[in-house]
């Protein structure tokens, strides 16, 4: 960390504090940018958006792992759920800003949507890049190059193998987010959150109604406990900043709404009414919507007590998809039971979560046998949370066959 080969800043949070993680691996690190005119990403002092790590280990295993980053972070925020166990493998990685960071992220671009879907190209730009590095490095390209990432990274995942699947061997897709221009989106289960969580929580003669309401907007039954961090940390800040991104015309000049405001207020986030909205603001959408057409082999893991992403309105959904698309052999889908969004929750709830990390890790390997073997991994199913099993347990294990 002291080294500069990362900034636990961009991971902080992402993980639970007990996880163990391999040490420094010999080899070489690049860090740098691509041109780009955004300024978010303050790293090394550099004021310069589209920044990347690559590291090229000692010992190379002939493979390459790419990622694109969750939420709004920089390149080092899959450092220590992601690149230390892949480089500890063999694998070459890198990993991309995605463009544009921060929760200001929705100024970069000229017009709605411009944002988002350059995450998409800096992933593309990044494997080409990457792909010529390894290859000038080892003195042959790369037997195998795969993609993973959690929630926004999990949808770049997605949206390369749909999209350019001739970069790819496969993918890792950790609770991806579903961007879907008929919806579900988070346009549509947010702003139900923001109407209805004040009311549960208050008590009293509507709280009952309120939870039903949470519960048919997507939100699990047996998540209540979750809801109030969530509704802190996560539900308004996403819903407003997403939503500027997308349609800032809805507050006018306002940027990225009134936080917390009660419905009623004007241009309020919680009575945000996405089926409503004008034909641009379902355009800016479809620019960077996922279709399910995927092209090469990809596993998915989400947790049913996932909060922010509700699975039944996303990898549900999205698995769909990919079924309706013709694609299903080419998938493999993991509802791992009592897993939510963030794995760092689980040292607050360890009797009630389980962390996701140990199944990222299942579905890589089990990736590496469906590409190395043709062993095709266990059918989709809900992966059922050990009954027995130790918190400690559960941070290091996890099988895909339960």
């Amino acid at each position: 960390m002291e080294s500069g080969h990362t900034d636990p800043a961009d991971w902080a949070g992402l993980t639970p504090e007990g996880l163990a993680v391999p040490q420094g691996v010999p080899g070489i690190q690049i860090d740098g940018y691509f041109p780009d005119s955004s300024t978010t990403n303050t790293n090394h002092g550099w004021n310069h958006d589209a920044q990347f790590v690559i590291r090229l280990p000692d010992r190379w295993n002939g493979g390459l792992v790419v990622a694109g980053t969750p939420g709004n972070r920089e390149q080092y925020a899959n450092d220590r759920a992601i690149a230390d166990w892949v480089l500890a493998r063999g694998y070459a990685y890198a990993a991309t800003d995605k463009g544009n960071t921060g929760p200001a992220f929705h100024r970069d671009g000229s017009r709605p949507g411009d944002a988002v879907a350059e995450w998409n190209t800096r992933l593309t730009q990044l494997t080409r890049a990457a792909r010529a590095v390894v290859a000038q490095r080892y003195h042959r390209p790369p037997a195998r190059t795969l993609v993973t990432g959690m929630s926004n990274g999990g949808y770049l995942v997605r949206w390369q193998l749909e999209n350019h699947p001739e970069l790819y061997d496969g993918g890792v897709d950790w609770e991806g987010t579903l961007w879907h221009a008929q919806g579900p989106n988070l346009f549509t289960f947010l702003p139900p959150a923001l109407r209805h969580y004040p009311v549960h929580a208050a008590g009293g003669r509507g709280a009952e109604r309120a939870r039903r309401e949470l519960h048919r907007a997507g939100f699990p039954a047996g998540s209540e406990f979750l809801w109030p961090y969530h509704h802190q940390v996560y539900w308004d800040l996403t819903q407003r900043i997403y939503r500027e991104e997308f349609d800032p015309g809805f507050d006018g000049a306002t940027e990225a709404g009134t936080p917390y405001c009660a419905p009623g207020t004007p241009a309020c986030d919680a009575d945000y009414d996405y089926a409503a909205r004008p034909a641009e603001v379902h355009r800016a959408v479809r620019r960077v919507a996922l279709t399910g057409r995927i092209g090469k082999p990809l596993i998915t893991i989400h947790g049913t007590l996932d909060v922010l992403l509700p699975i039944g309105k996303s990898s549900d959904v999205y698995a769909r998809m990919v079924r309706a698309s013709g694609r299903g052999s080419l998938h493999r889908y993991y509802r791992i039971e009592d897993g939510t969004h963030t794995d760092s929750l689980v040292d607050g709830f360890p009797d009630r979560l389980r962390p996701l990390l140990p199944c990222h890790r299942a579905a890589f390997t089990a990736l590496e046998s469906w590409l190395d073997e043709g062993r095709r991994p266990p059918a989709n199913r809900t992966v059922a949370r050990p009954e027995d099993a130790t918190p400690s347990e559960l941070l290091t294990e996890c099988s895909l066959t339960g």
